[in-house]
């Protein structure tokens, strides 16, 4: 997501993924606080991940709910890399959180 702009729907950018894939993202749901998600296409393969926010008593838990499906050639890989998904975004969701603890504004 780009640094310089406020996270807003319909908010569309390229990423660059750890398995070194860039694919086109788009949010789909966003309600500050609350709820958010991305849908993320790269060549035949889709993905979507949506985030909950769950206020705490020492700040908040987030529940992340994720889905990934292929077309054509890519629906095998989108199989596996569904069997992944559940560490991937678990690892974002450690990245975010230590960017977000990181701020000082």
């Amino acid at each position: 997501m780009p640094e310089d702009e406020e996270p807003h729907l319909g908010q569309t950018w390229t990423e660059l993924t750890v398995v070194g894939v860039r694919p086109s993202l788009e949010v789909v749901e966003f309600e500050p606080f609350r709820s958010w998600a991305e849908r993320g296409a790269w060549r035949g393969v889709e993905a979507t991940l949506r985030l909950r926010f769950i206020g705490t008593r020492d700040g908040c838990r987030v529940v992340g709910e994720g889905e990934v499906s292929g077309s054509g050639l890519y629906a095998v890989a989108a199989g596996s890399s569904g069997l992944l998904a559940k560490r991937a975004i678990a690892a974002d969701l450690r990245t975010a959180g230590h960017r977000i603890a990181q701020r000082t504004d």
